[in-house]
């Protein structure tokens, strides 16, 4: 009946977030990795997942895009035939931070342009308002025009 509930545990210990899980020898506190100093690591691998390292990887053309645009390297022909994952996922990561900083700024400045936007309607005495006013009324308009063009 423990061998059950020991998997459940486990199944569902994937989807508690990181900083939530019980380190091992903790009590049930959070764990602060960043406020407090980090445990020794214990030489015995977790049962869960076998680390497997690949040396070397060779990158797609994508992947050599990521390298340059994140500025790992300056030219094409300076990356090498292999390289290390991290180094690919850290191209990532850095591209994922900049494409994160260019979406903010372009917020900022839709915002900015949408106040000027309204403050030029405003001085034009142009609202919400009076425009769907003015489409009713021309609704309305052409409502009538044709009934009577219907009744003669």
């Amino acid at each position: 009946m423990w061998g059950r509930a020991d998997k459940a545990v486990k199944l569902l210990e994937r989807n508690i977030p990181s900083f939530l899980r019980m380190s091992r020898g903790v009590g049930p506190k959070v764990s602060r990795r960043l406020c407090s100093k980090p445990q020794e690591e214990s030489s015995v691998q977790p049962r869960g997942r076998p680390v497997l390292r690949v040396p070397g990887h060779k990158p797609t053309d994508w992947e050599k895009k990521c390298l340059l645009w994140a500025g790992h390297f300056k030219k094409p022909e300076d990356i090498p035939e292999v390289v290390s994952i991290d180094t690919i996922r850290a191209a990532q990561t850095t591209l994922r931070v900049k494409f994160s900083y260019v979406m903010i700024a372009l917020t900022i400045v839709g915002c900015i342009v949408m106040v000027i936007r309204g403050k030029q309607a405003v001085k034009r005495h142009e609202s919400l308002t009076s425009i769907n006013l003015e489409k009713k009324a021309q609704w309305k308009e052409e409502a009538t025009q044709s009934s009577l063009k219907r009744s003669a």
